[in-house]
């Protein structure tokens, strides 16, 4: 199990305009590490939340005298990534940044190919000439696709993506091991399950539902809500995130070629699922909305959208195993705690 108290001081965090990368940096800064950020800041959703993101991490460091950093450039500009890294040294780097958004992927998957794998690559062979310690990177509960056996386990195999971000995501999983096995990098990946939390992503489920509960307006419910997500709040994640990125990545000395796992490898590689361990069907966070807010939903009932999972389940085990890591916020609290940072975000 990690010791949290032998914490690395410099960190590299992608992805810190965005939901999760934000948090993380905002924790490191409050605990004492030297931290840089790197965002090219895009538009894919309202950047006017991206930048008071930025703000109060900017913020922060000033109030704390903390040596943070913020760049903001392109992870796919492969100058600009091997310049970050030459300006500065890492122990850890968290690679968060990424093209978001299952269903924008079915109408430009060339945006994902720049984010999800030029970028992706770019950030393996900084850290391969670097000799970065540990590369921590985010993957996602869609690579199970087309999977059925509950709980989802990184042990499963993960072949039949439903949509293009999954499979791009899971490139990312295949191009790490290269990097491990070929170049010694220890990498570890991050199976996230639909993170949810203040400062949340305005795309995701809760916000929307959030907004138009509270201004009255109808809200989409895809296959007539007969799903299950395993929500997964902020507060967890952080804390997997940060635990799983010090506990450096080791070879498993049992791996059978004849019986491969793919969660670990002989070289420093290793897969783990990050979620709630507990799935809530989709109509039972409606209705803790419903509660928080003081209003019924409008529902606005449609069919299964494609590419969408029906169901997400995760075996978390490895992880709370490996690093100590312990989800299990009970869903009325994290979206009441959300709902009440809505309302005081946007003064309603």
């Amino acid at each position: 199990m990690t010791d949290t108290n032998d914490q690395p001081q410099s960190w590299l965090v992608t992805g810190t305009a965005g939901f999760i990368g934000f948090h993380i940096a905002k924790t490191l800064l409050a605990r004492g590490c030297d931290v840089v950020g790197f965002d090219v800041v895009n538009d894919y959703y309202d950047p006017e939340i991206k930048e008071a993101r930025l703000k109060v991490l900017q913020e922060l460091a000033d109030k704390l005298g903390a040596n943070y950093h913020s760049i903001r450039k392109n992870l796919a500009d492969r100058n600009a990534v091997n310049a970050c890294f030459a300006d500065h040294k890492f122990d850890r780097v968290v690679h968060l940044a990424a093209q978001a958004g299952i269903r924008y992927s079915l109408e430009n998957p060339h945006a994902y190919v720049e984010s999800n794998v030029v970028a992706f690559t770019n950030i393996l062979e900084a850290c391969r000439y670097s000799n970065i310690a540990h590369l921590t990177y985010a993957s996602s509960s869609s690579v199970y696709g087309a999977n059925t056996k509950m709980p989802f386990s990184e042990h499963h195999g993960v072949d039949h993506p439903l949509q293009f971000y999954a499979a791009t995501k899971r490139a990312n999983e295949l191009m790490a091991h290269a990097y491990s096995n070929l170049y010694d990098l220890p990498t570890t990946g991050l199976r996230f399950f639909t993170v949810y939390g203040p400062w949340g992503r305005p795309d995701m489920a809760l916000f929307l539902f959030t907004k138009n509960i509270i201004e009255g307006k109808p809200i989409k419910i895809f296959n007539h809500g007969h799903h299950s997500r395993d929500f997964t709040y902020i507060d967890a994640i952080i804390e997997g995130v940060i635990r799983s990125s010090i506990d450096i990545a080791k070879p498993n000395p049992d791996w059978d070629s004849n019986n491969p796992d793919p969660a670990t490898s002989y070289a420093p590689y290793r897969l783990f699922n990050i979620g709630n361990n507990s799935p809530v069907k989709l109509m039972d966070y409606v209705e803790a909305i419903e509660r928080k807010v003081g209003k019924k939903a409008i529902l606005d009932l449609l069919p299964h959208q494609p590419g969408d999972a029906l169901d997400s389940f995760a075996d978390a085990s490895a992880l709370i195993n490996a690093v100590g890591y312990k989800p299990g916020l009970a869903i009325d609290i994290g979206v009441a705690n959300f709902v009440d940072w809505y309302k005081d975000y946007y003064n309603c």
